[in-house]
């Protein structure tokens, strides 16, 4: 009887660690594609021009070349210059800092940095997705002690990660 009682605890303790050990949970926000790709197969994107008041050379680069990342990363669809299955068109028209808060001698502590984009979106084989001149945008804020220039670059990745993410939402994602 005693060997019945150990062959039936290890069988169990054997048991319990191969479920757990064959479970698996995934938790994340990363972006899920609903294409169908038996119809949509390649993606135009065209440069995002910055036609904000304020222009930095870098942020229009760092912009397109995130986005394009995205959608290649993300999805099986192809890049073509011209005439994709999927267009995606738009410009920078906002790039700004405002004070967001102030300390108590009356001046600024912290400054709220904010970026827009304007985007076009025409998907060719189903119209009733396309989009025109939607606007995305992402802030972050810096301590105003800080010069722009020496926190702009860290500051600008997040926004343009941010904004990437909400055009990839807004277009192949099912959400």
């Amino acid at each position: 009887m005693d060997w019945i009682k150990k062959t039936t605890a290890t069988a169990a303790l054997v048991l319990t660690v191969f479920a757990v050990c064959s479970c698996s949970v995934q938790i994340g926000l990363a972006p899920i594609s609903s294409i169908d790709y038996n119809k949509v197969k390649t993606i135009t994107i065209v440069d995002f021009e910055n036609h904000a008041d304020y222009v930095y050379a870098p942020l229009a680069i760092e912009f397109n070349q995130r986005l394009r990342d995205m959608f290649t990363q993300q999805t099986r669809l192809r890049m073509v210059d011209s005439g994709g299955d999927l267009e995606i068109s738009g410009e920078i028209i906002g790039y700004n800092q405002y004070n967001e808060a102030v300390d108590a001698s009356g001046y600024s502590s912290k400054v709220k940095l904010t970026l827009t984009v304007k985007v076009n979106y025409v998907n060719n084989t189903n119209h009733e997705e396309d989009f025109t001149d939607q606007q995305f945008s992402a802030f972050q804020t810096y301590d105003s002690s800080q010069l722009l220039t020496a926190v702009q670059d860290g500051l600008i990745e997040v926004m343009v990660r941010d904004i990437a993410e909400q055009i990839f939402n807004s277009t192949v994602a099912n959400w």
